[in-house]
């Protein structure tokens, strides 16, 4: 029998579905709004279509599946890279265009899922074993590393327009970031799942006694105010788009093996058998569904969240109705106009220090999964295809397809792990130690 103070299907009273879904919904909070923030979307979006996403996720799932769905950090390069080719490209600089490829992402979530339900869940384990998705995870959070040291650090001169180093600003950022490590490392209890939000709050209040916030926006904003929609891909051309898809589409690989070990870990905190029932395919279906949504209206794409689950452990509140109230409480704070844009005047440097910590816990937990599925790295099998996927990954190599298209860093090192893994000698004897069969 199950230890949980509430159930899956447990429904609390409204006192308690009020306070559970408010405490669950703030504990994704500082993950759903920090992605965003660093790819230049609206934080309201992102709210509204975790949300949105989250709901959907439970209708597929047949409310047996207690999982929050929120941005994905996987996604961070490839839009950056997305926008980046925009700007070179002349075109109209927006970052909500680049969701065409979560739009195809989502689409691929849908077909991935449909080969599941016809042929089984077994052949997509053993095609992403942890030799390949482990070191493409370390590849995310260390290839942002550069990206959250020059967030902390440093700030754009109004004259010159160049980059300088500021103490001031680096120390918002450390204080932000010892806030969020003392938060994970010396709490077991609730707080130990919102480190990123209460290094946020702590770092922010900060930042207001050393002067760096601007609050012209909270004064201009207006109480309520509608989430910032936007239409994916009305400006691309042919060539603008398929590079974005080359970008973009190959990170599923990583996603699909992120969902699958969620799933494997959320059944047994809950004592179910989630890959069996309600079936993988129903909660790739989800997760992909509410990517394609969500980036239908110019939300990131989305994931679950391992952060959900730690609440679940540390609670025992399995409900999927506090979910669903969590769902509908992110909704609402997404149209809370002057709290958007309390949002948007938190300084980069405190965004830099939760992401120093983020992206290395990202990092780290590619090398845990490792650890995990006992890869043996005295096989040179295992060695070469590590090798090459983290320093084509990290190095942001490119495999140039035309002038015009490429495919490169993170989406190649996937791509090329996936081709290692099928092709070198000794898959049957990696397959029997993979990274499903251990956790």
């Amino acid at each position: 029998m199950s230890n949980a103070i509430l159930d899956v299907n447990d429904k609390p009273s409204s006192g308690q579905l009020i306070t559970l879904s408010f405490q669950h919904m703030f504990a994704m909070f500082g993950s759903t709004i920090l992605v965003p923030q660093l790819v230049g979307l609206s934080p309201a979006i992102a709210l509204l279509t975790s949300g949105i996403a989250t709901i959907i996720f439970l209708l597929v799932t047949k409310f047996q599946v207690p999982a929050y769905l929120g941005s994905s950090f996987a996604f961070i390069a490839p839009i950056l890279v997305a926008v980046n080719g925009l700007n070179e490209a002349g075109d109209a600089i927006n970052p909500g265009n680049a969701m065409i490829g979560a739009v195809f992402v989502g689409l691929v979530y849908g077909i991935v899922s449909l080969v599941i339900w016809k042929s089984g869940y077994k052949w997509i384990m053993k095609l992403l074993p942890a030799i390949v998705v482990g070191p493409v995870i370390m590849v995310i959070g260390l290839g942002l590393s550069g990206v959250a040291v020059d967030m902390a650090m440093n700030i754009t001169n109004a004259d010159s327009g160049l980059k300088e180093y500021s103490f001031l600003h680096f120390s918002a950022a450390l204080v932000t970031l010892f806030t969020a490590i003392i938060c994970t490392v010396f709490f077991k209890n609730i707080i130990s799942t919102m480190p990123i939000l209460i290094g946020l709050v702590v770092g922010y209040i900060y930042s207001i006694i050393i002067g760096i916030v601007d609050f012209a926006p909270i004064k201009e904003a207006k109480l309520f105010a509608s989430p910032d929609f936007l239409l994916p891909g009305v400006h691309y051309d042919f060539v603008i788009t398929t590079n974005i898809l080359l970008v973009m589409v190959p990170i599923v690989i990583v996603t699909i093996s992120e969902h699958i070990g969620h799933q494997l870990v959320l059944g047994k905190v809950v004592e179910r058998d989630y890959i069996k029932e309600p079936g993988l395919h129903r909660s790739l279906l989800g997760d992909g569904l509410g990517t394609l949504v969500s980036a239908l209206i110019g939300g990131p794409p989305k994931t679950t969240y391992g952060e959900n689950i730690g609440v679940l452990a540390i609670t025992r509140i399995y409900s999927v109705y506090v979910i669903l109230g969590a769902a509908v409480v992110a909704i609402l704070l997404s149209f809370f106009g002057k709290a958007m844009a309390v949002i948007s005047t938190i300084p980069t440097a405190v965004l830099g220090g939760v992401s120093i910590l983020l992206f290395g816990i990202i990092a780290a937990s590619g090398l845990r999964m490792l650890v995990d599925a006992k890869v043996d790295f005295g096989n040179s099998r295992n060695l070469v295809i590590a090798s090459v996927i983290l320093v084509i990954g990290i190095g942001g190599a490119k495999f140039i397809v035309t002038e015009a298209l490429s495919i490169e860093g993170m989406a190649l090192a996937a791509i090329i792990g996936v081709i290692l893994n099928l092709i070198l000698p000794g898959r049957k004897q990696a397959e029997s130690t993979d990274l499903y069969q251990t956790k």
